[in-house]
């Protein structure tokens, strides 16, 4: 039996966002740019998928730009709205426990004459929107706030951030990341005070490579790439049709009977913690139940480094993650968790944390199955704890 709960990290392409795929590569396979009736209908189909996603967020689809991914929209979020506001100010403010497609982005524009003042996190791995509010300055242009980390479901404060950022930074932009929140919770950017947002195509069942992010209407953002003035000139280059439009199927799907879905999701984390603390040496890092993201769970297993659980649940085909999937890439320079040494967690035991993440498609069965191969696992690696 093969346990896939590794969804924070990549998620299977869902069978209607495939079928659309398939088309537009077969079937409708013209170039948006060209003027011909093949050409025109691609162009209708990148046009419809950006109103699929508009109004899940309720927005304009002129509001939407195709991207390659999250990381893309991260870096066309804060490269591109930092170059485009520095007359007003170099100000910027993120987070400890933002994504490395934001941090590394920052670190550049830093190299670059920006100011960047990055908040701490509490053992929620959530700011304070008080000492937000003590940092933010007439000068500040940009705030970053993930919305649900991808290490461990901690839900940030974003539409107080947002108030706040607004409120004493009138002139400022208030970014998103929502990669890992999109598609399990509802989220409007006009209600909340969200200017930019990034969602990635992989993380809620749209095939690899695909991405948007929200730029609302005014907002000044600098394009990253330059050519032919496609998407209104923020994204030069032909689209990628077949990928936006099976993002835009994704996109409309997930937030199809959500309400159940999401319920389901929390009911199944909940059986698979509660299961799991009743083992000695296993906690669970942040808040638990609904204070918390439905689909990540951010597990330390006292004494057992978290490659060796890796793969001792993976001779039993159980996949989970050592942590976020990006920062594990092989051929980078391995990394401490910002979010997980933010939160107080003593090396050792970032070293010896898990993450397990579900989606839709997860089964109760799947769930028991890895419950049980666990509990047997775990206290048999604890034998050989470290001295």
């Amino acid at each position: 039996m093969e346990v896939y709960l590794d969804n924070a990290a990549t998620t299977r392409c869902s069978e209607r966002a495939m079928e659309r795929m398939i088309k537009m590569l077969t079937e409708e396979y013209g170039n948006p740019s060209s003027l011909h009736n093949m050409g025109k209908r691609a162009e209708d189909a990148v046009r419809r998928a950006g109103e699929q996603i508009a109004k899940t967020l309720k927005v304009s689809g002129k509001e939407i730009v195709f991207t390659s991914g999250g990381t893309e929209a991260n870096n066309m979020a804060l490269t591109g709205a930092a170059f485009a506001n520095m007359r007003a100010g170099k100000h910027i403010i993120t987070t400890e426990a933002e994504h490395a497609s934001v941090h590394a982005p920052l670190e550049f524009l830093r190299e670059h004459g920006f100011e960047i003042t990055c908040l701490g996190v509490d053992r929620d791995g959530r700011i304070s929107p008080e000492e937000l509010a003590d940092v933010v300055r007439a000068d500040t242009i940009l705030v970053s706030v993930m919305m649900v980390n991808n290490e461990t479901g901690a839900v940030g404060p974003v539409a107080e951030a947002a108030a706040i950022v607004h409120s004493k930074s009138p002139a400022a932009l208030f970014h998103v990341d929502a990669i890992q929140a999109y598609g399990k919770y509802r989220i409007f950017p006009k209600k909340t005070g969200i200017d930019l947002l990034s969602v990635s195509g992989h993380k809620i069942h749209a095939p690899k490579g695909t991405g948007f992010l929200y730029v609302r209407e005014k907002a000044k953002v600098k394009p990253l790439i330059l050519g032919g003035g496609q998407q209104k000139g923020m994204r030069s280059g032909t689209e990628n049709v077949p990928g936006a439009a099976a993002l835009g199927e994704a996109a409309q799907e997930c937030y199809e009977d959500f309400e159940r879905k999401t319920e389901r999701m929390y009911a199944l984390k909940e059986r698979l913690i509660s299961g799991l603390v009743q083992t000695e040496g296993v906690s669970v890092n942040g808040r638990t139940g609904r204070e918390a993201a439905p689909h990540i769970i951010s597990i330390t297993v006292d004494g057992v480094r978290s490659e060796v659980m890796l793969h001792a649940l993976e001779e039993h085909g159980i996949y989970v993650s050592a942590g976020s999937a990006c920062s594990s890439n092989k051929s980078a320079r391995p990394s401490v968790s910002r979010t997980l040494r933010g939160m107080g967690l003593t090396q050792q035991a970032q070293e010896s944390t898990i993450r397990v993440s579900l989606s839709s498609y997860t089964s109760e069965t799947e769930i028991d199955y890895a419950l049980e191969k666990m509990r047997e696992i775990i206290p048999r690696l604890r034998r050989y704890i470290r001295r």
